[in-house]
Formats: C-alpha cells, sequence, structure tokens
C-alpha cells in the first residue's frame, strides 16, 4: 500500500471510533438511566483517551511527511488537509487532558440537568469551574502563544476569529435592536390557544421531518432536554422536545434539528467515515438548520401549509386564519429562551454569550460570579430581569460539555443563511408556490446540491462563497430580517 492509501485506511478506523464515542454520547442524552453518570464518564473518558491516542499516532506524522508536495487529486488534497490540522491540533493536547476532559465534562452534563431542574446554578458551578479550568488548560496548549478563545473558536470555525466576530456583531447590533425597539412598541400578535397532547405533537413532529427530507431509514427522533443531532452518514438521529403549551416548541426544534441531519445524510456517500464526511463547520452546519427552520418554515408560504397540518391534528387553534397564524409563528415577545426567540432577537442572545464566555476563558470572570454577570447583561440588553437560573445561565447544556467558542457559530450560521437564502429566491423562482404546497424538495435540493454534499470537501466560506456567488456577509441576513417585521408589524 502506498503512504496515502495506509493514512485512508488507518482514518476510515479512527472515524468510525468517532461515530461510536458519539453514541454514546446520544445514548446519555436520550436513554441512559441517571444512575449510570459516574460509569459514563469512565467509558468516555476511555473513548477519548484510544482516539487521541489514534489521532496523535506518530504514523501519522511520517504518513502525513512521506505525502508533503504530492500530487494529489481535490479530494485526496482536502483529506489530507482535514488530517494534518486534525494532527496537529491533537498532538498539542496532553493524552491525560484529553481523557480528563471528556470525564469531567460527561458528569458535568448530569449535574447541569439536575441543577437546571432545580434551578441551583450554585450545585453546578463547582463542576462547570472544574471544565472551564481544563478547556482554558487545553485552550493554551493549542493557541500556542496565541491567543486562546481564538483557539477555541477554530475547534468549531476554522480561521474564525474573535475580532471578525466582534465586527460581524457590531455591524449587526444597532439594527437589530431598533428593530427590536420599533416592535415591541407595537402590539403583540395572539398566541395559540387550544389543546396540544404529547403523542399529536410527536407525530405531526415526524411527518415535518419527512417533509423536510429527513430519511428515517437513517436516523429517529427521540426527546432530550435540549434538541440536538447526532451522527453522520447512514446514521443521523434528532431529538425533540414537547410543551403541552407551546407545540411550535417542539415542530421548529425539530425542523431545526432536521436541518442537521439533513446536512449529514446529504453528503456525498463516497465520503462516508473520512474527514470530507461530515459538515465542514459548525457554521455552515447552523446555515442548514436555520434555513430550514426560518427562512423556510417560518415563511409566509409554508406556515400556510402547517397552519392546515395543526388544524387537522389539534383543531381549533385559537387564531384567525393563516396571516394571524403566520403572525403568531413569527411572534417577537419579551422571553429569556434562546431556542424560542424569535429571528430579530435570536442574534442578541448569542452576543451575549460570546462576550460572557470570552470573560470566562480569560479569567476576568470568575464562575462564581456568572449568574450574577448573566442577570446583570441580561437586563441591560433585553429590559427585564431573569427570574430563576433555568431561564438565564442554566438554560443552555454547552458550557457543562466544555463547548467555549461554539455559540457565535450560531449567529455566522445566521448569516450565511440570509446569504443562501438571498440566492435560492434569485435560482428557484416559484420558492413560495412550492413552500404553500409543502414541498420543499426544490429548495432541500438545491441546498444539497450547493452545500450540503461537499461535506469537507472546501472550507467554510470557500462553500458558502462558491453557493451564493460572493463572500457571506451580513447584509442579507439583516435586509431579510428587516423586510419580514417590518411587513408583519406594519412598520
Amino acid at each position: 500500500m502506498s503512504a496515502l492509501d495506509e493514512l485512508l485506511a488507518y482514518q476510515r478506523d479512527t472515524e468510525a471510533l468517532a461515530q461510536i464515542a458519539g453514541r454514546l454520547g446520544w445514548d446519555q442524552e436520550t436513554m441512559m438511566p441517571r444512575g449510570a453518570a459516574d460509569q459514563r464518564g469512565e467509558e468516555m473518558a476511555a473513548m477519548e483517551g484510544m482516539l487521541h491516542a489514534r489521532r496523535t499516532d506518530p504514523r501519522l506524522g511520517a504518513w502525513l511527511a512521506a505525502l508533503e508536495g504530492a500530487e494529489l487529486d481535490p479530494v485526496a488534497a482536502a483529506k489530507l488537509r482535514h488530517i494534518r490540522r486534525s494532527f496537529d491540533r491533537a498532538t498539542r493536547v496532553p493524552a491525560r487532558l484529553a481523557a480528563e476532559i471528556a470525564r469531567v465534562t460527561s458528569v458535568s452534563q448530569g449535574k447541569w440537568a439536575e441543577a437546571r431542574a432545580a434551578d441551583d446554578f450554585a450545585a453546578f458551578a463547582p463542576v462547570l469551574a472544574k471544565v472551564v479550568a481544563l478547556k482554558r488548560e487545553e485552550g493554551q496548549a493549542l493557541a500556542a502563544g496565541g491567543d486562546v478563545y481564538d483557539a477555541m473558536i477554530d475547534d468549531y470555525e476554522p480561521d474564525m476569529t474573535a475580532a471578525q466576530l466582534d465586527a460581524m456583531f457590531g455591524e449587526m447590533r444597532p439594527r437589530l435592536v431598533a428593530l427590536r425597539e420599533a416592535i415591541l412598541d407595537k402590539p403583540m400578535p395572539d398566541g395559540l390557544t387550544g389543546s396540544f397532547p404529547e403523542e399529536a405533537q410527536m407525530a405531526l413532529s415526524r411527518r415535518l421531518a419527512e417533509t423536510f427530507g429527513y430519511d428515517f431509514t437513517r436516523g429517529r427522533i427521540d426527546k432530550a432536554v435540549h434538541p440536538f443531532s447526532s451522527g453522520s452518514g447512514s446514521d443521523v438521529r434528532i431529538t425533540t422536545r414537547t410543551s403541552p403549551a407551546d407545540p411550535f416548541n417542539c415542530f421548529y426544534s425539530t425542523i431545526h434539528e432536521v436541518g442537521h441531519a439533513c446536512y449529514e445524510q446529504g453528503i456525498d456517500p463516497d465520503y462516508a467515515l473520512t474527514p470530507l464526511g461530515s459538515g465542514v463547520s459548525m457554521g455552515v452546519h447552523e446555515s442548514q438548520s436555520r434555513i430550514y427552520e426560518n427562512q423556510l418554515g417560518r415563511s409566509r408560504a409554508f406556515t400556510g401549509y402547517l397552519y392546515q397540518q395543526m388544524q387537522q391534528a389539534f383543531g381549533d387553534l385559537g387564531v384567525s386564519g393563516a396571516d394571524a397564524f403566520y403572525a403568531a409563528v413569527n411572534r417577537v415577545q419579551k422571553d429569556y429562551i434562546r431556542t424560542e426567540a424569535d429571528e430579530v432577537q435570536y442574534n442578541l442572545h448569542i452576543m451575549l454569550r460570546f462576550d460572557l464566555e470570552k470573560a470566562l476563558i480569560s479569567g476576568d470572570l470568575a464562575v462564581a460570579d456568572l449568574e450574577g454577570a448573566w442577570n446583570e447583561r441580561f437586563e441591560r440588553d433585553f429590559g427585564y430581569a431573569v427570574p430563576r437560573a433555568s431561564l438565564g445561565c442554566l438554560q443552555d447544556v454547552h458550557w457543562s460539555v466544555g463547548l467555549f467558542g461554539y455559540f457565535p457559530t450560531y449567529s455566522l450560521g445566521n448569516v450565511y443563511a440570509g446569504c443562501l437564502h438571498a440566492a435560492l429566491r434569485r435560482d428557484v423562482s416559484d420558492l413560495d408556490a412550492q413552500l404553500a404546497r409543502g414541498d420543499t424538495g426544490p429548495a432541500t435540493a438545491w441546498l444539497r446540491e450547493r452545500v450540503q454534499r461537499h461535506g469537507g470537501l472546501m472550507t467554510p466560506q470557500e462553500v458558502i462563497t462558491q453557493a451564493c456567488g460572493h463572500a457571506p456577509s451580513a447584509g442579507p441576513l439583516l435586509d431579510y430580517i428587516e423586510a419580514k417585521f417590518t411587513g408583519l408589524y406594519a412598520l
């Protein structure tokens, strides 16, 4: 075998083991008995130790050195680029540290769920402090003298920096704040009323997943505290959650996670169990979930279809027709929860988390002071106080599992989705007529062809630029949001 053949055969086993580790995480969120948390932490640590050993194996360095300067086709060159990047980063992190992070974050996730249920940040703070200290140590190793937080962002969005994100948020914040203030001066549309049984929500949730192209022969839907998508290739699973008084929480969580899952299911099958066989970055991943959920799922055209489906499932919804239903779906209101936020306010939630986690990693904010800092910042940004921790700093799972640098990719994904939506409407002229029939096929086929099938073949910026015909910028997203909500609220 050539050096390339040996390298790719070795990498295939590493990718397969990583999928197994991911399945352990999925099980922990959905089906694992509560009493298994400590043992699962040991299992996750053992898996991470094995993966870290494979990702730092000296043979990788030898193979990569042998292939330096080799003439390769674009697919092989892209695979090599990912393997080299992974090897360079993994070799900077001690095996002891990688295993300890896996063990502590597995336990921390359970502690977070218990603290969230009890509205008790103090009970969670000690283990969170351990997570922050371990992730800071990892970030310092990865940064090798550079910016620690930038090194963390690079795990999720290669080549992105905090300075670039600060500039992007600086452009977005004034227009979003001005729009939010104008909207909140207007009367709020009525919400839904009625009975929304969990079983009926889950049944319609599954139909919506199929409507957006989710392949149930290679996936499943389960329930979790925090909706997520897991896996790639032939095993891509999603979760959602139900609320008796708010079926939109279930339906739009499902559509959002289906966007993630369809990205993974839509990747060229030839890339399965290779470095190209999953989404290229979390920003691009989020662009798919957000365009499925918002620009398609919350459009006037699709909500007309959803209105009919919900009437059949639940009967009277307490709103006076499809236009009122559209307004209810897109209602802007005072609330606390990021995952339930409307398109106007969502990115403001991200900016809050971005600033706080930068301060945690730099050491400017102590974990013990996080709840107070969150509450103070939230009241300053949104104008009202956080009543309890589950509506504040305990609402998200991310920090408990060490995902520092992840939050800003949500807003970056919104920006990418804004660019993709403008290009999609340019290329698919009868999009609204199709969505009104519940036919998402042309839209999702366009996204699969332009974005999803490429997997990790290109860089994040290249994927979006090629799909849209121009480099990504915040302008299309802001223009879309302003036009939509100016019309909805007659501003």
